[in-house]
């Protein structure tokens, strides 16, 4: 058995969990949509066509924020397309995916959506094809109480959007209206101007790299904050990973790449906050983030055009929701910078949730961690700094087998959140609490004989968490054994 150890001491803080950190991301991709939270037809369906199995599913995850509508759908998709009386929309060529997109679902159906499951919208605006005329007109639309031409054509109370995006993945050659960095810095300045023109209340999120392995990384984030500081509030950030070969070890010391990656765009805002002498710090929007197969997919190019396709339907096993649960403990441990993250996305892409056409929705293995780590990790991140036999793994250098955090609820209770990255060995875990009057704890883990273990349409609940044996609490001190390759939460009162 490994043997690994920190200490809880509520004084030693990391910053406020923001509640949309647990957000989730709905694109017009694949079934996302269509047949995924929307089915007219459906025996769930309510009257505007949502599914409400789709729905309590939603719920029951407690993601407080999403993302709409895109993703690289947003870069040549024409939002007007979506309002107004279904039987007039246009149908349109989506080149993002190679898929006909019917407009049945457009910006009055998702917020419609949005307020029945009880998520805050974040909205993306299209700087690939379009600018700042589109954008300024959508935010008149979705949040002017009325009085002029687009307001006026919305009916009924604004929506208030509160977080918007500036573009998606503008960085990237498969985007559609590419751009240089300065281009798309002068572009998202002025169009940020003109937005909050529209609404002085509005938050601003300015693209950041596609992701770590991007040739322009850190520069492309210099140039666009070094343009733009002053007019926005955020950068994002997307990352996805998987498993390469055999190399299981690799994959789940992923967290330690995001750890990395996380630190390396603070650093380059905070570089240029320095030069330029700013007041405000610009945190992070971690808007893109979960396991992929990205080897699986043939690509864009290679896709017929077809209406609601399969698309990216990744099924995932134990082994990816222990990934999951410590990405998410990556993101916590950057609370303090961190304030937004979603998870993409939110039903059948590569989802926590998946459905059926006309018949069930159900939990993937991931659903677990997300939906335990939403509901009890509010509060503020504690530091600490475990001590944990390490392994040296291909991809991600040396790592330690335990990696941890811990919440402190307003009512002084804690979470611990750990993963056991060992495939082998159990592990003893020792937390030193005597910092605190904590007396009573309970343990709940995520693991398998088998890690690759799924659920599927006909065995749903093959995966899930368990309540495991109360973790030994004594003198100040608790003891609790993490099985092998396992997600865990250990809740201290």
């Amino acid at each position: 058995m490994l043997n690994a150890s920190f200490t809880v001491d509520p004084s030693f803080r990391v910053g406020e969990v923001d509640p949309r950190l647990y957000g989730s991301f709905v694109e017009h991709m694949g079934r996302c949509v269509y047949t995924g939270i929307y089915e007219p037809g459906h025996p769930s369906a309510d009257d505007s066509g949502f599914r409400q199995d789709t729905a309590d599913l939603v719920r029951e995850l407690g993601v407080p924020l999403v993302r709409y509508p895109g993703g690289n759908f947003v870069s040549g998709y024409n939002w007007e397309d979506g309002i107004g009386p279904l039987s007039s929309r246009p149908r349109r060529l989506d080149l993002a995916w190679r898929s006909v997109e019917t407009n049945q679902v457009g910006v009055q159906e998702f917020m419609k959506w949005a307020s029945s499951v009880g998520v805050e919208p974040m909205m993306a605006v299209n700087l690939g094809t379009r600018g700042i005329d589109a954008a300024r007109d959508l935010v008149e639309f979705c949040n002017v109480r009325g009085g002029t031409a687009w307001s006026d054509r919305r009916g009924g109370d604004p929506y208030n959007i509160k977080l918007w995006c500036l573009g998606n993945e503008l960085d990237g050659p498969w985007q559609i209206g590419h751009k240089t960095a300065s281009e798309y810095a002068r572009l998202a300045h002025e169009t940020a101007k003109a937005m909050r023109q529209v609404d002085p209340g509005i938050e601003l999120v300015a693209c950041g790299s596609s992701n770590l392995n991007m040739p322009t990384f850190g520069t492309w984030e210099n140039i666009v904050l070094t343009e733009a500081y002053d007019a926005v509030d955020y950068v994002s950030m997307h990352a996805y990973y998987q498993q390469h070969g055999d190399d299981r070890d690799s994959f789940l010391a992923c967290a330690a790449g995001m750890d990395r990656f996380i630190d390396a765009v603070v650093a380059t805002a905070d570089h240029v906050r320095a030069v330029g002498r700013h007041q405000k710090k610009i945190n992070i929007s971690f808007d893109e983030w979960n396991v992929w197969y990205q080897s699986r997919f043939a690509g864009e190019k290679n896709l017929s055009i077809e209406e609601a396709p399969r698309l990216i339907e990744d099924v995932y096993s134990v082994t990816d929701a222990v990934v999951v649960g410590n990405l998410l403990i990556s993101l916590l441990r950057h609370a303090d910078r961190v304030k937004i993250a979603c998870l993409a996305q939110l039903v059948n892409v590569i989802a926590p949730i998946m459905t059926e056409p006309g018949g069930p929705a159900w939990r993937q293995a991931s659903f677990h961690p997300i939906a335990l780590t939403a509901r009890h990790g509010r509060g503020t991140v504690l530091r600490v700094e475990p001590t944990a036999p390490v392994h040296e793994t291909a991809e991600q250098g040396e790592v330690p087998f335990l990696d941890a955090v811990a919440v402190l609820a307003d009512d002084g209770a804690v979470t611990v959140f750990a993963v056991n990255r060992s495939q082998t060995d159990s592990l003893q875990l020792d937390v030193d609490l005597r910092a605190t009057s904590l007396s009573r704890a309970t343990h709940t883990a995520l693991a398998d004989d088998d890690p690759d273990a799924v659920n599927t349409m006909a065995a749903p609940d093959r995966v899930g968490p368990h309540r495991r044996a109360d973790p030994k609490l004594d003198g100040g001190r608790l003891q609790a054994v993490l099985p092998p390759l396992s997600w865990n939460m250990i809740q201290l009162s």
